[in-house]
């Protein structure tokens, strides 16, 4: 299936590891020139050789998206060498595990800043473009704490589930200007994200690394983590031409972790 997004511009998030890594190969895979953003100048650069390997043009950014001031200079950047980004995946890295009570003010402001405003602001930045074309994507990865709030980690739980609000929000203000807003969210996957939370939940709980993985996958209908690449498979066609009539959903690709029916 052509996905129609060849030669189109991605911006992607968290691209250092992990999901956004997966999802910026990915999206080189189907055409698409990619500008990988992210906190290591080494893993990103491992992230934009797989992106040229797959026949594509890549962009590295240093990007710490608790900085507001590196944004419009990167986006700058990306216009100036790649073009215009017709396709932003919003992709941020978690808070560290903590109860939701007895958060200090601060520790909540600094975690919206990251994980909240910087999405919003960029997304902002680039949708004038996108109107202006009249075909744009973005997409926002959160997590299944957004839907089905997981213990410990009650800054995630709250700020990802502010993301689908907002998502949602955005659908209604420019699906008429050809741009569709998505949320994509992971259950558990092979990350190093995931295994540093096995690694803390094992730690409160005095059990191996591997009882925690065990038990947390005997939890899924399929049984097994998911790997990387069949979350950006997901992740890449909702930002494919071929999903131009899907916008204000919530896609979940959990391996059947959640189980509420909506």
């Amino acid at each position: 299936m052509d996905l129609g997004i060849t030669g189109r511009t991605a911006l992607v998030l968290g691209a250092s590891g992990g999901l956004g890594s997966a999802i910026a190969v990915r999206l080189a895979g189907e055409g698409a020139n990619v500008a990988v953003a992210g906190r290591s100048a080494d893993a990103l650069a491992a992230t934009a050789g797989r992106v040229e390997q797959a026949g594509a043009k890549a962009l590295p950014l240093q990007w710490d998206l608790g900085d507001p001031d590196r944004m419009e200079p990167n986006v700058a950047d990306v216009e100036r060498i790649l073009g215009p980004v017709e396709i932003l995946v919003n992709n941020t890295g978690g808070p560290p595990p903590t109860p939701v009570a007895g958060q200090e003010a601060e520790t909540w402001r600094d975690s919206f800043d990251t994980m909240v405003l910087s999405v919003i602001a960029l997304t902002d930045r680039v949708l004038p473009g996108m109107r202006e074309r009249g075909w744009g994507r973005i997409l926002t990865s959160t997590s299944s704490g957004a839907l089905s709030p997981i213990p410990n980690l009650g800054l995630s739980n709250t700020l990802r589930a502010s993301l689908h609000a907002w998502s949602k929000t955005l659908a209604d203000e420019v699906g008429r200007d050809g741009i569709t807003s998505n949320v994509i969210v992971p259950g558990r996957i092979a990350t190093d994200r995931t295994r540093f939370l096995d690694e803390r939940r094992a730690a409160r709980e005095q059990r191996s690394v591997e009882d925690v993985a065990r038990d947390s996958a005997a939890t899924m209908a399929l049984g097994r983590y998911g790997r990387p690449e069949e979350y950006a498979d997901a992740a890449v066609f909702l930002c494919s031409d071929r999903a131009s009539y899907i916008t204000g959903a919530v896609l979940r690709v959990d391996g059947g972790l959640i189980r509420s029916i909506v």
